[in-house]
C-alpha cells in the first residue's frame, strides 16, 4: 500500500490505498483522498513511483 502506480485499464494514475483479501485493488487518484475505484487485479498496474520514495520525497518538500 502506499505506491504510485498507473492503472492502464482505468488510464489513469493513483495511489493504492488498500488490497482487499479477494485481491482486488483499492486505488485514489493523486490529488484527491476521497474519490476511489478499483482494479480487480495487480494485472494492469505499473508501479511509478514506490512507497518508499514517496515518503523521502514528501520530506523534502518545503
Amino acid at each position: 500500500m502506499g505506491d504510485q502506480v498507473r492503472d492502464r485499464a482505468a488510464g489513469q494514475d493513483g495511489i493504492v490505498n488498500d488490497v482487499r483479501p479477494d485481491g482486488t485493488y483499492v486505488l485514489r487518484p493523486l490529488h484527491d483522498k476521497f474519490r476511489r475505484w478499483t482494479a480487480p487485479n495487480a494485472d494492469a498496474l505499473e508501479v511509478t513511483v514506490p512507497r518508499e520514495e514517496r515518503i523521502r520525497l514528501r520530506g523534502t518538500e518545503p
